[in-house]
């Protein structure tokens, strides 16, 4: 950091410093909160690789089961836990605006919303049947898709719970704690999958149910941790835990922001879902191909997740201090950050994608991965190609979610999935007797397009502004335009007396 003196009375001036890396919001800050996000996302992708390379080892009926179920279990739980995760701006804001005292109120009401919704979501248990039945795939991968959703369900509670509960952590900068409370909630996960799907230690084999199971034992460990981390006496007494209550007009925000936030989730999911059910009429081969595609795929997409929540954080805590060019230059800190990360993982799927198919043909059945594996060294071509928007669309959202800027990335996501499931199904109508058909590939260009519009139209979004005159808190709790960065605005948590004790787990004297 570069110093200078004061000319009036002679002492140390702080002057900003103008490197990348060093200045505020430049690569060293964005870092600091995004790699413990990227970390804990990149055990989540691990996690589901794991996971779909050991039920790729149980049966192909199996991995060709895991996406659509998977993808109705995302559809079923992506709004609330939209709504719940969107307490991170509001954590953020008010952290900015120097506000403790709410944070806790803020994060209660998202809690309050995750134990309403829990019993709705297992009414969708019973449903089951009716959601797979008649889906054009096997009696037996039904059977499975079924059984999969079913077990996954008895934890969707659990994703919303924490949902909120991390944003506790999220929104004020400490990040590693998320990491650490959910890598242990993904390596629990990964035992119980060995264990459930193929019956060791004198379990029983349960297959693609046992790794549902799994899946739900570990989301509500996950929740249990943030309860005892929570309930320390220094974040009762600091963040105001000890008195929260439900607070009407709070909650009231809550849905206002939250919902066009958790929408288009739910409307992208919907969509895939339908394309997966679509792509999964064509043939067990094709649907399984698929399945490995993204599967292979999250261990690129998801990790840029935890750098959205990195952005969409500095986004809502400069915006919370009233700097919205400290907010402007974070996302742009990110994108360059996304976009090289995500090069890599392009070059990869083009130049070695064998690599990427290794540990899965290790135990499968050869006759039935050969098939498998020529379809998804194709599909990861597409993947390849789309890869860089995808990088777009995610780090601008998590900048406009920071803002508050939610009805827009619902309006524009209605719009481009309605047109891309449309223009789908009028294609593959279309060319249903065309010698070859529509098919495979040309779903894959639909998700192609899909992408690049959605990366396309967000990026315009963010270059128009307006986000940066949007907040969620109270106006009256917002500082003065402060554009000039002060000294301390380098380091978001340390301000945090509490955060090297809530890191460890242990209590603060305070």
């Amino acid at each position: 950091m570069q110093s200078g003196l004061d000319n009036s009375n002679g002492s140390p001036a702080w002057v900003e410093p103008t490197g990348w890396w060093s200045r505020p919001c430049g690569g060293r800050e964005v870092l600091a909160i995004a790699l413990p996000l990227v970390v804990q996302t990149a055990f989540w992708s691990i996690m589901w690789f794991i996971d779909r390379m050991f039920l790729m080892w149980y049966s192909k009926d199996a991995m060709a089961a895991a996406l659509p179920a998977g993808m109705f279990f995302w559809t079923l739980i992506c709004f609330p836990q939209g709504i719940a995760s969107f307490t991170n701006t509001f954590v953020a804001q008010y952290h900015g605006a120097g506000r403790p005292d709410r944070i806790g109120l803020a994060v209660q009401q998202g809690i309050w919303f995750g134990w309403v919704v829990t019993p709705l979501l297992l009414l969708a248990i019973p449903l089951a049947p009716w959601l797979f039945t008649g889906a054009g795939a096997t009696p037996e991968i039904v059977r499975q898709e079924i059984l999969y959703f079913q077990t996954l369900a008895l934890g969707a509670g659990a994703l919303v719970l924490s949902g909120a509960m991390s944003s506790f952590y999220t929104g004020r900068g400490l990040t590693g704690v998320v990491m650490l409370v959910d890598v242990a909630g993904s390596i629990v996960n990964i035992v119980l999958d060995y264990l459930l799907i193929f019956g060791k230690f004198g379990l029983p084999e349960l297959g693609i149910a046992g790794a549902g199971l799994a899946t739900a034992i570990a989301n509500w460990s996950v929740v249990l941790v943030y309860w005892l981390l929570m309930r320390q006496r220094a974040n009762r007494a600091r963040f105001g835990f000890s008195a929260t209550h439900f607070d009407a007009e709070l909650f009231r925000r809550l849905l206002r922001f939250g919902v066009p936030s958790g929408l288009p989730l739910l409307v992208e999911a919907l969509g895939f879902t339908l394309l997966i059910r679509a792509v999964s009429r064509i043939g067990e081969t094709e649907a399984a191909a698929t399945s490995l595609a993204f599967n292979v795929n999250a261990v690129a997409f998801v990790p840029l997740i935890g750098l959205s929540i990195a952005v969409s954080t500095l986004v809502g805590q400069k915006l919370g201090e009233n700097r919205s060019a400290l907010a402007a230059r974070a996302t742009w800190t990110g994108l360059v950050l996304g976009l090289a990360y995500t090069a890599v993982f392009a070059a990869l799927y083009v130049g070695v994608p064998e690599w990427f198919l290794l540990a899965h043909a290790a135990q499968a059945d050869p006759a039935q991965f050969a098939p498998v594996r020529i379809f998804t060294i194709e599909l990861l071509k597409f993947v390849a190609l789309y890869c860089f928007f995808d990088a777009l669309q995610i780090i601008f959202v998590g900048a406009l979610k920071g803002a508050g800027d939610t009805r827009f990335i619902l309006v524009n996501s209605v719009v481009v999935s309605t047109l891309a499931i449309a223009t789908g199904s009028l294609c593959e109508s279309h060319f249903r007797w065309a010698e070859t058909g529509w098919q495979l590939w040309g779903w894959w260009w639909v998700i192609t397009g899909w992408i690049f519009t959605l990366g396309v139209v967000y990026g315009l979004r963010f270059l128009q502004g307006k986000w940066q005159t949007m907040r969620v808190i109270e106006s009256d709790l917002l500082p003065a335009d402060r554009e000039s960065p002060a000294p301390t605005a380098a380091e978001p948590a340390a301000a945090d007396p509490a955060a090297a004790g809530e890191l460890c787990g242990v209590q603060s004297p305070e």
